[in-house]
């Protein structure tokens, strides 16, 4: 017979454990609870013969313990530690984008693939009867750390290019706002990441006239979009009529954010229909 005590002060982490045991349909097992000292002990005993079965059982669920209630506050713990000159408000936002990095497929995984969570288990309860997690979770799962402490980095990377971005934006809007409009209206025809500027004439823009005379050349890049967008700077409309022959993008919103309520989203007039008939004409040709 084979048998794990599992040791816990955590009383989420207790019920939670002894609901998925209960839930989960593993043959030849039988478990009790019982405190003892300052720990409260899961003890689960296996009568089968299939060891290696009943070991992936527990690496299982175990992993879905450190996942369920460790990682995020590994995740704080590391920020608190490493980048401790954030105040809150953007160690939460840091939080935030380390979670969401969490979720993607990509880092699911890494884990699964990488199994550094498992085989901590498997090599440690293979060879003992008693664990106690929290110990093992921060003395024995050093590569599992090391993933998150990657997984900070990335999201603090994240943040500090959202952040100039933000403040680069807010620095452009104030600049728009403190100048009065020198055309009343300006269309821009935007389809697969390129720009057309038309005047209320619909008359063709020249881009390379005012690029130079720009009044602030972006140092965020915002691609083969930098010219319209500093022209757009420079001759302030009133007025900006987007013409979307496709779906809007990441330049599309900036231009929303930048000139905010001068901005009009239109799919459905002449202008679009007829830069969609162009479109279309290219790409059989």
């Amino acid at each position: 017979m084979k048998s794990l005590c599992i040791k816990i002060n955590n009383t989420d982490i207790l019920n939670y454990l002894l609901e998925r045991i209960e839930i989960i349909d593993f043959e030849d097992i039988t478990y009790s609870k019982n405190k003892f000292k300052i720990y409260e002990n899961i003890i689960i005993h296996y009568q089968g013969k299939n060891n290696l079965k009943f070991y992936d059982f527990l690496c299982d669920l175990l992993q879905e313990v450190v996942i369920e209630f460790y990682e995020e506050k590994i995740v704080k713990q590391l920020i608190n530690y490493n980048y401790f000159y954030f105040d809150e408000y953007e160690k939460n936002k840091i939080t935030e984008n380390c979670l969401q990095m969490r979720d993607t497929e990509e880092y699911k995984n890494l884990i699964e693939e990488k199994a550094y969570i498992k085989n901590a288990f498997k090599e440690y309860i293979s060879e003992n009867k008693t664990i106690i997690l929290d110990g093992f979770v921060y003395f024995r799962l050093q590569d599992y750390i090391k993933v998150l402490d990657n997984l900070v980095d990335q999201a603090v990377n994240q943040f500090v290019i959202e952040k100039e971005y933000t403040e680069f934006i807010n620095l452009l809007r104030i600049y728009v706002d403190s100048k009065l409009p020198e055309f009343s209206m300006l269309h821009l025809i935007y389809n697969k990441g390129e720009s057309i500027l038309l005047d209320s004439e619909k008359n063709v823009v020249s881009v390379s006239d005012n690029i130079y005379n720009a009044k602030y050349l972006s140092d965020i890049s915002f691609s083969s979009n930098d010219y319209a967008l500093n022209t757009l700077l420079t001759l302030l409309p009133e007025k900006i009529e987007i013409h979307l022959i496709e779906e809007e993008d990441e330049f599309i919103n900036t231009i929303k954010l930048i000139f905010e309520n001068r901005v009009s989203i239109c799919k459905d007039c002449n202008i679009c229909k007829t830069y969609r008939l162009l479109n279309k004409a290219r790409s059989i040709h």
